[in-house]
C-alpha cells in the first residue's frame, strides 16, 4: 500500500486546501483497488450541474444552501444506512454516490462538495458522536444534519446530543462547547474517515484492510504510539515480522509505561527470534 499512501499524500500536497473529494476516492481505493476517479469526480460535477438549477439567481447563500441540501436528500435520495451502519462501503465515497447511501461523514463529503462546485463554502464539524456541516446563515453559521436528511440542527437537539453521549449521571450541559462546532479541515476529516474503516476492520478481523487503512492514515496524520502498536500487531497476524519488530520497538521507546508495554516487550523478544530465521 506503499504506492497509495504516496498517491494520497500526493493529492494533500497538490492544493490547499487539499480537493476533498478526490482524496476521498483515494481512500476508497482500499475497497476498490483498480477505481478511477475522474467517472466519481464527474458524478459531483453533475449533481452540482442539476442542483444549480433548483437555486434562484441571487439567492442568499443560506437558501442556496437549503436547495441543494434539498436537491440531494430529497430529489435524489441521498440517505444515511441505518440498517446496516457499519458496512465499510458506507465510507467509500464512490459506494455512497452509486447507492445514495452512506454515514455522516461521507454524507457530509457529497454535500459539502457538491456546494463547492457552485460557489458554496460549507465546512466539516467533528461534532461528538456525529459528524455534521457547517453553512452559512443570515444570522450565523447554521448546522446541517446530513444523516438526518440534510436538516439543520438546533441548538437545544446539539445539547440533548452531548447529554446521551455524557450518560444520564453526567451533570447538565447548559451549552455547546465552542470547540465541538468548530470546523473541521480536510486532513482531519480524512483522518476520521480512515479512523471509521480501520475500526470496522479491526472488528472484523480483517487484518489485512486495516493495515492498509492504517498505512493511508499514516499520510494524513502523525504516527502516534497507538497508530504504531496497532500497525505492528496488524504485521505480526501477517507474518511480516520486521515490520512488526520495528513498529513494536519504536512503540515501547515512546510509551515504556504503557499498560500492555510488559506483552508487548514479550511479543517483541517472539518477534526477534522469528525475524532471524528469515536470514
Amino acid at each position: 500500500m506503499t504506492r497509495l499512501r504516496d498517491e494520497l499524500a500526493a493529492v494533500l500536497a497538490a492544493g490547499d486546501p487539499p480537493d476533498l473529494g478526490r482524496a476521498a476516492l483515494t481512500i476508497a481505493r482500499i475497497g476498490y483497488p483498480d477505481l478511477e476517479p475522474e467517472p466519481y469526480l464527474a458524478e459531483l460535477d453533475g449533481l452540482a450541474q442539476a442542483a444549480s438549477a433548483r437555486v434562484r439567481p441571487g439567492a442568499p447563500p443560506e437558501e442556496a444552501v437549503r436547495a441543494v441540501s434539498a436537491y440531494l436528500f430529497r430529489d435524489r435520495g441521498f440517505r444515511g444506512n441505518t440498517e446496516d451502519y457499519y458496512d465499510p462501503r458506507n465510507s467509500f465515497l464512490n459506494d455512497v454516490l452509486i447507492r445514495r447511501t452512506g454515514i455522516p461523514i461521507t454524507l457530509a463529503v457529497v454535500l459539502i462538495e457538491t456546494s463547492a462546485r457552485l460557489g458554496l463554502r460549507l465546512e466539516g464539524v467533528g461534532f461528538p458522536g456525529h459528524f455534521l456541516v457547517r453553512a452559512p446563515g443570515e444570522g450565523g453559521p447554521v448546522l446541517l444534519d446530513p444523516f438526518g436528511g440534510g436538516r439543520p440542527v438546533p441548538e437545544p437537539e446539539l445539547l440533548a446530543r452531548l447529554q446521551a453521549l455524557a450518560g444520564p449521571e453526567a451533570p447538565t450541559i447548559t451549552r455547546v462547547p465552542p470547540d465541538a462546532v468548530e470546523p473541521t479541515g480536510t486532513q482531519a476529516i480524512l483522518a476520521r474517515m480512515l479512523r471509521n474503516l480501520l475500526r470496522i476492520y479491526l472488528e472484523r478481523d480483517d487484518p489485512r484492510h486495516a493495515l492498509d487503512t492504517i498505512d493511508l492514515l499514516s499520510a494524513v496524520v502523525p504516527a502516534s504510539p497507538e497508530m504504531l502498536r496497532i500497525r505492528g500487531l496488524l504485521y505480526d497476524r501477517l507474518e511480516c515480522f520486521a515490520a512488526a519488530l520495528q513498529d513494536l520497538r519504536t512503540y515501547l521507546e515512546l510509551a515504556p509505561e504503557a499498560p500492555d508495554a510488559a506483552d508487548v516487550r514479550a511479543r517483541v523478544s517472539r518477534l526477534s527470534r522469528a525475524a532471524a530465521t528469515l536470514h
